[in-house]
């Protein structure tokens, strides 16, 4: 039963191996999917352009019920798999400054990895802005992270939050993405007739 490097049915010296696996495998859908165009990345806020919101609700929905159907089907324990502690004002001061880096270069940081790796220019860019956030955020680390760290809640989901069957969550999450997906139409069909 997975998860596999926990229940010790592989080693943990494939940590690294599966991450750079599946970093080329994203890489290559994100550009398969138009991802490294900043047109593309940059019409969800325009209203012009949805794809970017169909295909990652998408994975989340097809993902979420994978693993929670490989945990019905013992395959997999649910409760193993890693949690990412929940920081909430790292998360919206990051999330904040990330919007309006992704509103100004078109990019988000994996999508300018990406661009870079076909030879975009804006995408190079990006990323060198994206280096230098990253040295200064490093630098005044020490004076940010009490602010990070009062607002650690740990490693809490949906489920454990609202204490409700994480089936109805996923069922609830589908139907969001459903109407978003019906919405963005919407959008994009008044959108055309103003622009086209």
């Amino acid at each position: 039963m997975g998860p596999l490097i926990p229940n010790g049915i592989i080693s943990s010296d494939w940590n690294y191996i599966i991450a750079i696996l599946i970093g080329f495998a994203f890489g290559y859908i994100l550009e398969a999917s138009g991802f490294s165009s900043s047109r593309k990345l940059a019409g969800v806020f325009y209203g012009y352009d949805f794809a970017v919101l169909k295909v990652f609700f998408t994975s989340a929905v097809v993902a979420v019920i994978g693993l929670y159907y490989m945990d019905y089907l013992n395959w997999i324990d649910i409760s193993q798999l890693y949690v990412h502690p929940t920081y909430v004002w790292a998360a919206i001061i990051g999330g904040m400054i990330m919007g309006v880096g992704f509103l100004a270069g078109g990019f988000c940081p994996g999508t300018s990895l990406c661009a870079v790796a076909i030879g975009k220019i804006d995408g190079m860019v990006f990323t060198l802005g994206l280096m230098i956030g990253i040295f200064i955020f490093s630098e005044f680390f020490n004076s940010l992270e009490p602010l990070f760290e009062r607002s650690n809640l740990g490693h809490i989901t949906l489920v454990d939050s609202l204490n409700i069957s994480p089936y109805w969550i996923i069922f609830i999450f589908t139907i969001i993405a459903l109407v978003a997906f019906y919405f963005s139409d919407w959008v994009r069909s008044k959108v055309k007739k103003v622009f086209y």
